[in-house]
This record gives C-alpha cells, sequence and structure tokens, in this order.
C-alpha cells in the first residue's frame, strides 16, 4: 500500500530549497494551507517564485513569507489587500507577473496536464499580449523588467475568425495545499469554496504537499466524491479541524448590524 503521510507540517516542507518555485492554493483567505507556509517560513527558505491566485494579507497567508522577504516574484491575479506587497513591487523588491484569474487557472490545469501551452482570447488587445506590463520597478518610478509580446493568432471560432494568444503552461518544483479531508492514498476532498485553486495547484506541482484537516484510510472516501485523485499528491500532512481560518471581510447584514448594536435588554 501507498502510505502518503508525513508526521508534520515541519517534516512535510523541510526539503524545499531556497530559491524553489511553489503553486499555492487559496483564494483570498479560503483554503490557505497555513500550517505549510507557517513551517515553511520557521525553517527560513527563501528567494521563493510562487504562483497563487493572491498572496494573502499583512499578517496571514502568504503575506507571512512576505514581509519577512523570502518571496522574489509571484504570479498572481489580483494583489489588492496587502500593503506590504505593494510597497515592495513599487520599490522594486519584489517581482510580480499579473495574469488574468482564469488564465492563472488554466496555466496551472494545462501543467498538470502535461499541455505545455494554449490559445485564449482573454487578454487579446491589451498589454498582457502586447507587452509593456511592469514586472518589476527599479525603485526610482520606472520599469526595470516589463512583460514580454505573445504571440497572437487567428483561429476561426464559433463561425468567425477570431484572435487568440498564446499562455505557456505553469509547472512549479511543490505545491502546498488545503483539503477537508484525505486518505493515505493521497486522494483529496475540497470543502466548498475552499476548492478554488488547491487543485490546479496541486496538479500543477512536481511535488505536491497536502494538508488536510481529516486524515482517513483508504476506501472510507466515496470515490464519486473525490475532487482530486491521489496520483497528483505526493505527501499529505493532518493538520486538525480546529486549525485557525480566517475571514478576509466580514460582512453582516443591515438588520444584523442593527441588532448586534442595540441596548441589551432594548
Amino acid at each position: 500500500m501507498i502510505d502518503k503521510t508525513w508526521g508534520s507540517a515541519v517534516e512535510a516542507v523541510a526539503d524545499i530549497p531556497d530559491g524553489a518555485s511553489l503553486a499555492v492554493g487559496g483564494f483570498g483567505l479560503s483554503g490557505n494551507p497555513i500550517a505549510l507556509i507557517e513551517a515553511l517560513l520557521a525553517q527560513g527558505t527563501t528567494d521563493l517564485s510562487i504562483v497563487s491566485n493572491n498572496c494573502g494579507v499583512d499578517d496571514w497567508g502568504l503575506g507571512i513569507l512576505l514581509n519577512a522577504k523570502r518571496i522574489r516574484k509571484m504570479t498572481s491575479s489580483y494583489v489588492g489587500e496587502n500593503k506590504e506587497f505593494e510597497r515592495q513591487f513599487l520599490s522594486g523588491e519584489l517581482e510580480l507577473e499579473l495574469t488574468p484569474q482564469g488564465t492563472l487557472a488554466e496555466k496551472l490545469r494545462a501543467g498538470g496536464s502535461g499541455i505545455a501551452a494554449f490559445y485564449t482570447q482573454t487578454g487579446v488587445g491589451t498589454q498582457v499580449a502586447e507587452g509593456g506590463l511592469p514586472r518589476r520597478y527599479d525603485g526610482q518610478g520606472g520599469i526595470a523588467v516589463a512583460s514580454p509580446v505573445k504571440d497572437v493568432r487567428t483561429f476561426e471560432f464559433a463561425g468567425a475568425p477570431r484572435e487568440f494568444v498564446l499562455e505557456e503552461a505553469i509547472v512549479t518544483d511543490f505545491a502546498l495545499v488545503h483539503a477537508l479531508r484525505g486518505d493515505r492514498h493521497g486522494n483529496l476532498v475540497f470543502n466548498k469554496s475552499a476548492r478554488n485553486f488547491n487543485p490546479l495547484a496541486a496538479m500543477a506541482g512536481r511535488v505536491c504537499i497536502a494538508q488536510v484537516e481529516e486524515l482517513v484510510e483508504p476506501g472510507e472516501l466515496d470515490p464519486d466524491s473525490i475532487h482530486l485523485p491521489g496520483i497528483y499528491v505526493h505527501r499529505i500532512v493532518e493538520v486538525g479541524t480546529d486549525i485557525e481560518k480566517r475571514i478576509e471581510r466580514r460582512t453582516v447584514s443591515v438588520a444584523q448590524a442593527a441588532a448586534r448594536e442595540m441596548p441589551e435588554g432594548a
């Protein structure tokens, strides 16, 4: 039997070296593999190139690696919730490859599927295709590194000629993901919105490390309910159901807010 379980998050990430590339699951603060991120922070790994939808917030998720200046480059689609990210990017300390969200998802999926590149309509007629997007600033307001021009071709599609831009797949050295349940073979089940970029990030990593809230024995998961087969997962760590989870922006209805502000007994 293939048993992919590891004793701790610390052990599971111990061989991630300086300069490694990582695909990391999560959308906002939902589905962040925080135990693995914290273990990576504790061991001091640096000069990382990370592919993730976003970079957490200043004190949570990938933001804790960013604050410690462990990240050299981010490939992301949304970076608007992190002030330190803004500071590092504009000062030239951090490289950013800004990528449309759906394109980023497909680049990860393609990498895990053995597809080297694909053509998409997203980004045609913009700097995504034409180049010139700032990837790194020089610290004085100038652009030190800009995005390149991408190949654009015309295909007959849906009954009309349309332009498509070539996007290359993403494959990383490691992947870090969070799941609700997993078995010892690495089969994973995600919970609601945590099934965001986690399966795609897992596919893209040459070595995928998954933290799960609950570890079960092989055969306990309904095969029809498995979201990601164990062939994509190489290491699995149980972190427990009481692991801290944060809400990025808590919102309530006007009525609920008014009720909370009402004096006791009123």
